[in-house]
Parts: C-alpha cells; sequence; structure tokens
C-alpha cells in the first residue's frame, strides 16, 4: 500500500515490556498511557496526510477509544464526534481465529517479550469489535497472502 507501518509493541514501556516478560499481563493503568502515545502518532501522521497501519492488540472498545480520540476518550468513553480534536478515521481490522493456530504463531515468535502463556489473559480481556465501530473481521485461518488481500481489497473498496 506504501503506507507506513507501526508496531505498538515497539512503543510500550520499558516496565511493561519487563512485567509481561515476567509472564504479567498488562492492565488498563498499564495500557493507557502506551494507547495516548500511539494515538499522538496516528494524530501526527494524519495531519501530514499520511496513511498508516498500526499493528495493535486494541483488545477492549476503551482501548480503541483511545486510538481514535486520546485521553479525551477515558474521561468519556466514547470517541470524541466533533470539535476541533475529532476522532480520527480509523478502520480497526479484527484478526479471528482459533488459538491453537494464534498460540501456534506466538510460539514461532523469537525474542519478543511478551511469552505465548500471556494468551489467555489477552482472550479474557478481549471485546470483539461490534457496531457501530468501523472494523472487519479477517479470519486467521486463512494463509498471510489470503489475509493481506482480503484486507487490501476491503481498503481498497472504501
Amino acid at each position: 500500500l506504501g503506507w507506513k507501518f507501526y508496531d505498538a509493541d515497539d512503543y510500550h514501556s520499558p516496565e511493561s515490556k519487563k512485567k509481561m516478560a515476567e509472564g504479567k499481563p498488562l492492565n488498563d493503568e498499564d495500557r493507557m498511557p502506551w494507547l495516548c502515545a500511539l494515538h499522538d502518532i496516528l494524530r501526527r501522521e494524519d495531519a501530514f496526510g499520511q496513511d498508516v497501519i498500526l499493528a495493535c492488540s486494541a483488545l477492549k472498545k476503551m482501548y480503541r477509544y483511545v486510538l481514535l480520540s486520546g485521553p479525551f476518550a477515558i474521561a468519556s468513553n466514547e470517541p470524541e464526534e466533533s470539535g476541533e480534536n475529532e476522532a480520527l478515521k480509523i478502520l480497526f481490522v479484527h484478526l479471528d481465529g482459533p488459538t491453537d493456530i494464534i498460540t501456534g504463531r506466538l510460539e514461532k515468535r523469537g525474542g519478543h517479550f511478551m511469552p505465548p502463556e500471556l494468551l489467555k489473559s489477552q482472550f479474557d480481556t478481549l471485546e470483539p469489535p461490534s457496531a457501530p465501530e468501523n472494523f472487519i473481521t479477517v479470519s486467521l485461518e486463512k494463509s498471510l497472502p489470503e489475509i493481506v488481500l482480503e484486507i487490501e481489497s476491503i481498503i481498497f473498496q472504501g
């Protein structure tokens, strides 16, 4: 697509990375500064007219709201609809699949601070996207090229 790519894992604090490496799941308090920093990156790129892809485990609806609107969403529990700091336009791609496929992919990932043992805590936290959120769901049971083509196709359709 020629878009900038950001991996949200690169923006976790050293404390959060250490916590996950020790097998301890992050909580909302750990995640909010991280999500606000990611929102700032998205807002900055949007200001320059740059489309981006952000790989991010925005597990809860609130987390996705923070990505859309920044700190405003924390206080209001919803994205900002109007005003000077209008919510960003984001298409969330929910990659969905069986635990065994995801576990297998995590186990193949070398040198990452989050161990596969934390996957259960992520599933326990997960609030899959739902209306009125702007999202698509793509099955992880497909091959990587099929997943990419499906997402690209939907982006190009508008």
